[in-house]
């Protein structure tokens, strides 16, 4: 697998044409957006002033309308830009992978990582698929959401997980299911109410105590077979989750069932979507659609899912 220095001067230079015309593009529909923006928000504050009400339903169509107007503008461009940028460099990690932009993970494997609760929908994108270093893997943007109602009976949508959803083989073909979490308790509550909280956790199996100080101040394991945790969080993998959780920077959630993992990182965004009002020429926009692709493809060699650690059985 390519390093994060070789994709960047691939980025650069086999990519540069292609960058310069969609930085045209961009330039051109950045400036279309923000005559649009102008134009409806003055026809919404013409229409406020003529009415002398309904203010709030003036807010609620301007904010419509425009979210609307700005997907159909930029509509073609985010097209283009995934295809003409996103799938090389996919190719160029490793030419087995596989990209479409409008698919994503399956509900099905959401739902089997056991990491979040049911949901009720899911949507995504950017998908990409292959085999690393003889592995298969999978991963996609993904925001899954569960359906409430408040107290007026209407409808609202909580979000589960938004983020970065990796599915890998592992080694092994586990009987149980081992859970590993961020340790949002502890950090909050301290070392003895956090522990009784993850320890009266109901909607998990038995918590299960690692002799890692490090890891365990990160993260906490659930699992229906605490031997078998044990044995799969070996001293060696956990010391790899540490150090994937500090490349990433962001919430893990990650999960040990039937021969796979499962990993689920945060994001606020949809992370291979193109910045309209930043050029594609700035290293630091290069570097983020780098790293994410480099961090997606490079749990197989940073956790060492290639490795024959185990017997599948």
């Amino acid at each position: 697998m390519k390093s994060i220095s070789e994709l960047t001067d691939f980025y650069y230079k086999s990519l540069f044409p292609t960058l310069e015309k969609l930085e045209k593009d961009r330039r051109d529909l950045s400036h279309r957006i923000i005559m649009a923006g102008v134009i409806l928000t003055s026809i919404a504050i013409v229409i406020a002033f003529a009415l002398g009400a309904f203010y709030e339903f003036i807010l609620i169509a301007y904010i419509i309308l425009g979210t609307i107007i700005y997907k159909f503008l930029a509509h073609s461009y985010i097209s283009e830009f995934k295809y003409s940028v996103i799938q090389p460099l996919v190719n160029a990690i490793d030419n087995s992978l596989e990209y479409s932009a409008p698919l994503h993970v399956s509900e099905y494997l959401f739902e089997g990582s056991n990491l979040f609760s049911k949901p009720d929908r899911v949507r995504g994108n950017d998908y990409v698929k292959g085999r690393i270093d003889g592995i298969n893997i999978e991963f996609s943007d993904l925001h899954a959401e569960m359906k409430t109602q408040n107290s007026k009976g209407k409808d609202n949508w909580v979000t589960l997980f938004k983020g970065l959803f990796i599915v890998a083989e592992f080694n092994k073909n586990f009987s149980s299911q081992t859970v590993v979490l961020p340790d949002s308790a502890q950090s909050v509550f301290g070392d003895l109410i956090g522990h009784w909280l993850q320890s009266n956790n109901v909607s998990r199996d038995e918590l299960v105590k690692m002799d890692n100080p490090e890891f365990e101040s990160a993260f906490v394991v659930y699992s229906n077979d605490q031997i078998e945790a044990r044995y799969i969080l070996s001293h060696s993998l956990m010391e790899k989750l540490l150090s994937f959780k500090n490349k990433s920077t962001r919430p893990i959630h990650t999960s040990f069932r039937a021969n796979h993992i499962y990993m689920a990182i945060s994001y606020d965004k949809d992370l291979f979507e193109p910045s309209i009002f930043r050029s594609l020429l700035e290293h630091k926009v290069a570097m983020e659609y780098v790293k994410t692709l480099h961090l997606a493809v490079g749990i197989v060699e940073e956790l060492k899912l290639n490795q024959k650690l185990w017997s599948k059985r």
